[in-house]
């Protein structure tokens, strides 16, 4: 497997595409691993790099990013790292596991080093590639569990938040975080563009902006965009869009990240609002 990995890295001419690539196929290994060890009956997949594995949003990730599904039950965490370096060895990998699991969000430094250098992406024997994984162990209640079959390099059977779920995390993420990240940006736009994707879950949203003190009203139906609307304005969209140029996988798809942008998707998503409500006073 590590010489199909070395096959597909050479495929790409890019290098920061390469990258990108390589990193995937090993999130895949992690997730393989963690399915393996029978962690996805404790654990539920959320955040961006569920939405490239799910649903092939067209953005790299970095992170590994899960929630406890039964808040206060042993994470099994230490034992499934341990189980992912063992597999990783086992190929020929070398592995160094940083845990660090004191703390209400569980997380772990996946390091690789040398594996850039033997692959070509990098002249340094010292560089090393790195994955973040983090479990929630208290995360907020609300959130609505589904699980799929994907396949992404290998098949998996993934434990997940629920598409309303989803949006309602990344809604909070970009209302509660305290910097610009573009890539919450871009996931938005890309969720808003989807005029089929469910609404967030109101329930898990305000539950999580309650978790992290948030001081503005109880969102509902009709004023989450409004907040969002609010939250744009200070945010600094030339450092949005350098955070997020790296990981997509089309260049162009830069011009999307913008205030008006957005602006427009939340517009349209307002009519849609509006509409339904004067059918539902018509039924």
């Amino acid at each position: 497997m590590k010489e199909h990995l070395r096959q597909l890295a050479a495929r790409v001419d890019n290098d920061i595409a390469r990258g990108c690539l390589v990193r995937e196929y090993l999130q895949a290994r992690v997730l393989e691993s963690l399915q393996d060890g029978g962690m996805f009956l404790r654990w539920t997949f959320v955040g961006g790099t569920a939405l490239r594995f799910l649903f092939a949003i067209p953005r790299f990730s970095e992170d590994l990013d899960f929630s406890l599904i039964t808040p206060g039950e042993d994470t099994g965490f230490r034992a499934a790292l341990t189980g992912v370096k063992r597999a990783f060895g086992r190929e020929g990998y070398r592995v160094e596991v940083k845990v660090s699991d004191q703390k209400t969000v569980a997380s772990a430094w996946l390091r690789f080093p040398g594996l850039p250098h033997e692959l070509g992406l990098s002249p340094h024997a010292s560089q090393t590639l790195s994955i973040k994984v983090e479990v929630d162990t208290k995360p907020p209640p609300g959130g609505r569990i589904e699980t799929s079959v994907v396949r992404r390099h290998v098949t998996l059977h993934l434990c997940h938040y629920d598409k309303a779920s989803l949006l309602a995390g990344k809604l909070h993420a970009i209302l509660s975080r305290p910097w610009t990240k573009g890539r919450d940006l871009y996931d938005l736009v890309w969720y808003l563009a989807d005029r089929t994707w469910p609404a967030p879950n109101l329930e898990l949203l305000n539950a999580a902006l309650a978790q992290t003190g948030w001081n503005g009203p109880v969102m509902t139906a009709t004023n989450w965009r409004g907040e969002l609307r609010q939250r744009m304005e200070s945010l600094d969209w030339k450092q949005a869009q350098a955070d997020v140029r790296p990981f997509l996988e089309r260049e162009r798809d830069i011009a999307l990240v913008t205030a008006e942008t957005l602006g427009s998707l939340l517009d349209t998503a307002d009519q849609r609002q509006g509409g339904k409500q004067e059918l539902d006073e018509k039924t």
